[in-house]
């Protein structure tokens, strides 16, 4: 109970759009949230209390007094939530773990541009691209420029006055061709700002505006004949053709959007980040979200893409999201779900993006620590198979007969869906005459858990029938004489499409065909199948030898048995010596059994 009325707190709380915050009883700051109706989104907490997951019960329980802020539109409300989460960072909201300081391509505020990357970003007048995401990618874009533009690198302030007074000398970039030279004049700053009028429009995606200005630049240099020149033009063509290649994904006619999606699973959600200019993707990033409640993907998404696009200093007016948002538009913003097209393709890139990350990440975490995939595996099969607890002991049942010789019964056992070889079992079938697989199963299943029970063990959660409605109905008819019918789910897996039959149910359920939840069972119906051929493979061949010693004079069933103990198969017995023989045999056994083997000369 918290110390506070809730519902006299309401009555102050308007219906309007805003942002909600949660103090404790320490008064310190622990959740910030958004709404379109305060009232009644804050009542919502304390509403049926118990439909929440354990998280928010605890933070309902932790508020102590509530305050808002009402502001004009939701956008207004999404943008000042992102921004008071930033500054406080309560422990109860999703934070983007990512928060390293990225690089920019700056063309700085000076006589003669100078262009580098940088991590501070200065108000000194320069104007700064990015932030790169990836600076590889940074890299890349800074050497195509170079190689198409000849730029200074010096810090040198090449005023008028200094250039005119000869006051700098050429330098060795300028032997080599990477620098015309401006800082004795030798070129013109009309020449140089061309330059980088080419170089903002590459570093704002307009590739094809430097591509025709280049065209016609090699054209007039055609017609001038100065052919040495325009193979320089074709050159920068060229390359820029080669970066083009690279970054186009989607018609030019795209201009300045944003594409954000997201993947997520139980603990974390991953969203990703295209920035699109004239159909060239010039930022890309995925940011990892640590989820601290049951936040939904739309809300963990309308909480990253203002904080993403903040970072990215991105104004982008229409943004492309794969799911609608809770979000009013306004003249600023515009939201896209496309279906069909162009943005469709880029959406879809990005969904590729965001998964490949997300699978990758979970794999890292994996290594890391084992235990986090047993526990995202059982989770999961939990889900895929509509049981009340995880899975972390299994037993599948198989059985083995030829035309109803040597019946015989395995099962295998996995824990925390692993193998656990120590526990497998097999059996003899006892009560059962002829091909009877259902009466063998029944058999099999009963002399199980009539052990379990009477040794204390422990049943395991989940129990699989190789087979399909039949051996599932005896098991079950098993389950039912113990009395632990309800103690344990109990499904049966049929070989012709690999559906999977519950008790009662007339449809069966069928996975997909590569979820790990359906690899997990196929692993261990296939390991109670090699493990009850072999068993049964070995009792075949060992009642043949037997038969067959059984029928030498004087030997009986017993004899045959310490024999095999013994020697451990025919063979060895037919090349035992004799004096090993008659530690077991009377010497007219001994004589009996020389003779079959052709070992005494009877003529």
């Amino acid at each position: 109970m918290n110390v506070f009325d809730y519902k006299e707190e309401l009555k102050r709380i308007p219906h309007k759009p805003g942002v909600y915050q949660y103090f404790d009883k320490q008064d310190i700051l622990i959740y910030i949230g958004k709404a379109k109706d305060l009232r009644n989104r804050v009542g919502s907490y304390f509403v049926n209390e118990t439909q929440h997951n354990g998280k928010t019960r605890v933070l309902v329980r932790q508020i102590n007094r509530i305050a808002f802020t009402i502001v004009d539109t939701e956008i207004d409300a999404w943008l000042l939530e992102n921004s008071l989460i930033k500054k406080h960072k309560p422990k109860y909201n999703v934070l983007l773990k990512d928060d390293k300081t990225y690089p920019w391509i700056v063309i700085k505020n000076e006589r003669f541009p100078r262009v580098f990357w940088t991590r501070k970003h200065i108000k000194d007048g320069s104007r700064y691209y990015g932030p790169y995401a990836s600076i590889g990618m940074m890299h890349i874009v800074l050497d195509v420029i170079r190689d198409l533009f000849p730029l200074r690198t010096c810090n040198l302030a090449l005023t008028q006055e200094n250039i005119a007074r000869g006051k700098f000398k050429i330098c060795l970039e300028y032997q080599i061709g990477n620098c015309k030279g401006p800082c004795e004049g030798y070129q013109s700053e009309e020449d140089y700002d061309q330059n980088l009028s080419d170089i903002k429009d590459i570093l704002n995606g307009k590739i094809s505006v430097v591509t025709n200005r280049i065209k016609e630049q090699m054209q007039t240099a055609v017609s001038e004949m100065n052919f040495e020149k325009a193979h320089a033009y074709k050159m920068k063509l060229d390359k820029l053709d080669f970066y083009q290649s690279k970054s186009t994904v989607v018609n030019s006619s795209i201009t300045n959007v944003d594409v954000f999606s997201i993947a997520s699973d139980e603990s974390y959600a991953f969203v990703n980040y295209l920035k699109v200019m004239n159909g060239v993707i010039i930022q890309t990033q995925t940011v990892e979200m640590k989820r601290r409640l049951d936040e939904t993907e739309q809300e963990l998404l309308a909480l990253a893409i203002p904080e993403i696009r903040d970072r990215f200093k991105s104004l982008s007016r229409e943004i492309i999201v794969p799911f609608e948002l809770d979000i009013q538009e306004n003249d600023q913003i515009k939201f896209t779900v496309p279906k069909l097209g162009e943005k469709r393709k880029l959406l879809d890139l990005s969904l590729k993006n965001v998964a490949f990350f997300k699978k990758e990440r979970l794999l890292h975490y994996e290594k890391l620590n084992p235990d986090v995939r047993v526990d995202r595996i059982l989770t999961q099969m939990k889900k895929d198979l509509r049981l009340n607890v995880l899975p972390q002991h299994i037993e599948c049942f198989d059985n083995s007969n030829i035309q109803g010789s040597y019946p015989v019964s395995a099962i295998v056992v996995f824990k925390d869906a692993k193998p656990s070889k120590k526990d497998y079992r097999h059996f003899n079938v006892k009560t059962v005459v002829g091909p009877n697989d259902f009466a063998t199963m029944e058999e099999a299943v009963y002399r199980r858990y009539k052990r379990v029970l009477d040794e204390g063990t422990g049943l395991p959660q989940l129990i699989i029938i190789d087979g399909g409605k039949g051996q599932l109905s005896a098991a079950l008819k098993s389950l039912k004489l113990l009395g632990i019918e309800k103690q344990v789910t109990v499904i049966g897996i049929a070989k012709r499409l690999e559906e999977l039959y519950y008790p009662g149910d007339q449809y069966p359920l069928y996975l997909d065909k590569k979820s790990e939840t359906l690899k997990i069972i196929q692993h261990l119906r296939d390991e109670a199948h090699r493990f009850g051929i072999t068993f049964h493979r070995n009792q075949r061949s060992r009642k043949t030898f037997v038969s067959e010693l059984e029928d030498i004079p004087g030997i009986g069933k017993t004899t045959v048995e310490k024999l095999l103990t013994t020697f451990k198969s025919v063979k060895k017995i037919k090349e035992a010596p004799e004096e090993e023989l008659k530690k077991i045999l009377n010497l007219k056994q001994l004589h009996a059994l020389l003779t079959y083997f052709n070992r005494i000369d009877q003529n």
